[in-house]
């Protein structure tokens, strides 16, 4: 049994949604829906490093195209594998090393049933001489600004910071998460892999080379054009149902989580055509197809529309599933 927490997010007309719910988890099938298709993950592209500080390389690589159900990137240096990151996340800071020194590093591709991809092309950085202490972080980019360039990607510029010792890159936050890294040199950048008509929130900071992180600068918010018929992030293969259990009636449901780059830990449950409560793992999350009941009240006959999204690794809303009819004590 997996511990979740269930929030309610308003009172139900008579129906009133418990926090009595079964849980359960068929491991016979990959998460996603669209089955198992025996193959390995492909090599990540757009593989870049940029040394950080004396002691750190920022490695960056591109989303895959197409949603691939990436559980887990590997990061080596040389041949030993240094770090892993969530599939929705494409870069990280590797740290621990030498001043003064050349590295190599390569990126895989891992899926939820652990295959092993081939790794990416190599790319090479070096680390900086070492210097003095610096806890003096640079000051806050000035003049954010932002603007879609496509359905998919936005282009976003600001004035630079400053830094007592040079500032060496800058980083690209979408909510609280870095997400993009450019050249201290750069004040402007464009950030691809985004989702048509969606609203995001990015804020931009500067780094100097000992590390140190300055205030963000004023958040841009930007909407993606276009329309996203949300096929692609919907939760698959939804079945509704109901049973009673003594003198109480609960609303089964059943479904593939979508097949996306990263770890889903929270859905929104949709009742009679309103957002009715969420669902959220405290922890690594079932895989594969999942089912939960809750309590639907203890009158026969009622009949009650339901549908559910998942919110995705990179913080927004999927796509609704499909919508399911039930009446409590129908049989078949």
């Amino acid at each position: 049994m997996r511990c979740v927490s269930l929030r309610l997010l308003r009172p139900l007309r008579p129906l009133l949604i418990c926090a009595a719910l079964t849980l359960t988890v068929s491991c016979g099938r990959a998460a996603g829906g669209d089955g198992d298709d025996g193959r390995t993950p492909g090599a990540p592209m757009g593989v870049t490093a940029m040394a950080g500080s004396a002691t750190s390389v920022h490695v960056m690589w591109n989303a895959f195209a197409q949603r691939t159900g990436t559980h887990t990137y590997e990061v080596y240096r040389g041949t030993t594998k240094v770090v892993e990151v969530p599939g929705s996340q494409h870069m990280v800071d590797v740290t621990r090393l030498k001043p003064s020194t050349m590295y190599v590093f390569t990126v895989r591709a891992r899926d939820a049933e652990g295959r092993v991809g081939p790794p990416s092309r190599a790319v090479r950085a070096r680390t900086p001489a070492a210097v003095a202490a610096d806890r003096s972080a640079p000051t806050r980019p000035g003049n954010t600004a932002g603007r879609p360039v496509g359905s998919k990607a936005v282009r976003l510029s600001w004035a630079a910071a400053r830094d007592d010792r040079g500032v060496r890159s800058y980083a690209v936050f979408q909510g609280g998460t870095e997400i993009h890294t450019v050249d201290g040199t750069l004040t402007a950048t464009v950030v691809t892999g985004l989702r048509p008509g969606t609203r995001y929130t990015f804020t931009v900071r500067a780094r100097d080379a000992a590390g140190n992180l300055s205030p963000a600068g004023t958040p841009v918010r930007l909407t993606t054009p276009g329309t996203d018929d949300g096929r692609g992030t919907a939760p698959t293969d939804f079945a509704a149902g109901t049973h009673r259990s003594g003198d109480a009636y609960y609303i089964d449901l059943a479904w593939d989580p979508p097949r996306v780059d990263g770890v889903i830990t929270e859905y929104d449950i949709w009742l009679d055509g309103t957002s009715a409560t969420s669902l959220v793992w405290g922890g690594e999350p079932p895989r594969g197809r999942t089912r939960y009941s809750f309590y639907a009240g203890q009158e026969a006959g009622t009949e009650h529309r339901v549908r559910l999204r998942a919110r995705l690794p990179d913080g927004t809303w999927g796509g609704l599933s499909a919508e399911r009819t039930v009446t409590t004590g129908a049989k078949g």
